[in-house]
């Protein structure tokens, strides 16, 4: 006969198991996330020439897009951690080995400059970490210098270079001169939009090249000038760029008789110096605010954050850590290869882009668009600056998959 000792004691080892049953049913980041918390990261120019077009507002997408998903992922809470390289590569490369050794960080969402972004991106794959690109645009990011656990999101110059360089030279546009900034960036920026003007029927007289940052750009526009070409295509970013325009317009050269092309100007800039210093301008862009009614109401969210309205490497940071934290939710994993396979296995379909699909070499393709700086009289107020000219399908304005120099593609 059983006795009452006997029957608690049943009762309490029961209790016990359905306990333990219970905490591991509803503890999934104990065994999905490798140390209960998801770090990701930005390093950011947060102080430099690009500050304006990465810095906080990239920080703010990232934050939103956290906030957006609900804090955390398989139950463990999302942590951002943000750093300033200085625009030194060899700095990103130290905060990149620090986050990913010491501590703890899972992914990085981006790193500013070309030159920082190639180096982060070899740090990220000898540890097996995540690495995402929005700011930089250089095209080895995702052919030669492309790795297994990195995706390029926003653009790249070749995107930018067929969005405009095509469309140009058909309007007549057909002899260019470049104002380069002398770094990786501004080297593929140049070279990819040459080509596509010399396979177009167009000729490239020749350039001139300034450090970064350099402090008065009138030497180099006025070589552009006695060159007599019809287009000036400004290879350069961030300050370079704005100081480039501002300098063109003080020499009564914006609005003339050469179309000055910004290979990597932003919405920021048009804002900065106002439509009638950039009037007439052609850009390439990958997103711009006022397109959508999705796009409009995120960057008015966006813009009641930071008080200015976002670019495309701010909108493609939120977008993109949207999808890096959906596809660790889809994986049920932190682990890097599970996350990166469903990075992969799913499109992009938000604000920024539509039918997106990242490529076995990394590459983020979606479509690309053509802009012109609408004139004093045709902008409605701020923030209204540009006008479609023109929409390039992704398949088109990226570099076709079988041409990719990518060890990572197979022929």
């Amino acid at each position: 006969m059983r006795t009452k000792k006997h029957i608690l004691g049943g009762c309490l080892a029961l209790a016990a198991l359905l306990h333990a049953a219970g905490t591991d049913a509803q503890s999934p980041a104990k065994d999905a996330i490798s140390d209960g918390v998801v770090k990701i990261g930005l390093i950011l120019d947060m102080s430099g020439p690009y500050a304006e077009l990465t810095g906080k507002g990239s920080e703010a997408a990232a934050r939103m897009a956290v906030e957006d998903f609900g804090g955390k992922v398989l139950g463990a809470p999302i942590q951002v951690v943000v750093a300033d390289h200085h625009d030194n590569a060899d700095q990103a490369a130290t905060i990149a080995r620090d986050w990913f050794e010491k501590q703890h960080v899972d992914a990085i969402m981006d790193v500013s400059g070309s030159s920082e972004a190639l180096i982060v991106q070899r740090v990220a794959d000898t540890r097996d970490k995540i690495v995402i690109l929005n700011a930089p645009g250089a095209n080895r990011l995702s052919q030669e210098g492309c790795t297994a656990t990195s995706v390029h999101y926003t653009n790249d110059t070749y995107a930018v270079a067929h969005t405009l360089g095509k469309a140009i030279v058909a309007k007549g546009g057909t002899s260019w001169f470049f104002v380069t900034v002398d770094y990786s960036y501004g080297y593929d920026l140049e070279d990819e939009t040459a080509a596509v003007v010399k396979a177009n029927g167009g000729t490239v007289i020749g350039h001139a090249r300034h450090p970064l940052g350099a402090d008065d750009l009138s030497s180099y526009l006025l070589q552009a000038q006695q060159s007599g070409a019809k287009v000036v295509g400004l290879a350069d970013g961030g300050d370079d760029i704005t100081n480039a325009v501002k300098k063109a317009a003080e020499l009564n050269m914006i609005p003339g008789q050469q179309i000055f092309v910004g290979l990597s100007m932003r919405i920021n800039q048009v804002h900065d110096l106002g439509p009638a210093t950039t009037q007439g301008m052609m850009l390439a862009e990958s997103f711009y605010w006022d397109e959508s009614d999705a796009a409009r109401a995120w960057s008015k969210r966006f813009f009641d954050r930071v008080g200015a309205m976002p670019n495309a490497l701010q909108a493609g940071a939120y977008s993109s850590t949207l999808h890096y934290l959906q596809a660790m939710a889809k994986a049920g994993t932190d682990a890097t290869g599970p996350v990166m396979d469903a990075m992969r296995a799913a499109p992009i379909n938000d604000f920024f882009a539509q039918n997106g699909v990242i490529r076995a070499d990394g590459l983020m393709v979606h479509d690309m668009y053509l802009y012109q700086v609408k004139t004093p009289a045709e902008s409605h107020g701020a923030w209204d600056y540009l006008k479609r000219v023109a929409t390039v399908p992704g398949s088109e304005a990226f570099e076709p998959l079988a041409d990719s120099q990518c060890p990572l593609v197979k022929k």
